[in-house]
């Protein structure tokens, strides 16, 4: 299989592990602190990858400062945007978060304009943000009991996409020593030791109980949304352009719609089905509007004639 098939793969992934992962926190942080929960799930998983790298006697960063800068990922994608989303969940039901969350790629390429050799997209990728967005706007509005919008719970999702975008593009634009799976679980349990002490700040270690619910919840958390979602998320940056990978977020809303319909049994509409149409078109319009550096200096001696 080619390199470039393998980042289509890990595409694939992320989009379908990532939608139903809004649901599993939300099923959570029902019964279990937030901080913790989050921390725990992320310290686990990364201890996992860890030991797993150990064994396999995969390369280690060398030095110091090496796991600084690697831990700074971890910071801004586990520590501070999982942290927010967490916290958010426990005001706004799970396909609200995956639809303001949508707001992640958009983010991406506003920062990305704005650095020396980020990527760049074309007219034509701009207009397919504008109609993936537009999905989400249908799909927002498309009714429901559980819809609510705590203003509080879309504040912490703003500063979430935020905070994801600026350690997406830190991640892209940075050399890093040490095998990529090291890296990722350096990455996973770095951001949870900063979850786990808020957590104990905040004085959850009183309030954390065992729960069913919250303890699958987590266990699926830890396995299919840590282990292989954002593994694959930090290959798929690693292979693909920023601006591109983080469309992933126009496809998580219609996956959480999907299990919303599935397992809680909840009505599809005709709003739902145009949204998701919409959604789908605006990515792959996003996925062909790559500009090449060739064609940036054809477009910069045109504007300068």
């Amino acid at each position: 299989m080619k390199r470039k098939n393998y980042g289509l793969l890990a595409y694939i992934l992320v989009c379908i592990i990532w939608g139903s992962t809004y649901l599993a926190i939300r099923i959570g942080v029902k019964s279990m602190p937030p901080f913790l929960f989050a921390g725990i799930r992320n310290v686990t998983a990364g201890s996992i990858i860890l030991l797993f790298s150990y064994i396999r006697k995969l390369e280690f960063p060398n030095g110091l400062e090496e796991y600084g800068k690697i831990s700074i990922v971890g910071f801004f994608l586990l520590g501070i945007c999982n942290t927010l989303v967490v916290i958010a969940e426990m005001r706004i039901n799970s396909s609200t978060a995956a639809l303001l969350l949508a707001l992640i790629p958009i983010f991406i390429v506003i920062i990305e304009q704005f650095i020396p050799g980020g990527s760049r997209i074309s007219l034509m990728g701009w207009f397919g943000m504008f109609i993936g967005f537009a999905g989400v706007g249908i799909l927002s509005f498309s009714g429901g009991s559980e819809f609510d919008m705590n203003i509080f719970g879309i504040v912490l999702l703003f500063l979430s996409c935020l905070s994801w975008a600026t350690g997406s593009v830190y991640s892209k634009r940075t050399v890093f020593t040490g095998s990529i799976v090291t890296q990722i679980g350096i990455q996973m349990f770095a951001g949870g030791i900063l979850q786990v002490l808020m957590g104990l700040f905040a004085g959850e270690v009183s309030k954390f109980k065992y729960s069913p619910s919250g303890f699958g919840a987590m266990l699926y958390l830890i396995f299919m949304g840590s282990l292989i979602g954002y593994t694959s998320y930090i290959y798929l940056i690693s292979v693909w352009p920023i601006s591109k990978a983080g469309t992933y977020a126009y496809v998580n809303p219609v996956v959480a719609m999907f299990l919303g319909w599935f397992i809680l049994h909840e009505a599809v509409t005709v709003k739902m089905i145009v949204s998701a149409v919409l959604i789908l078109v605006g990515v792959l319009i996003v996925q062909k509007s790559k500009i090449t550096e060739k064609a940036e200096e054809i477009i910069e001696e045109v504007i300068d004639t």
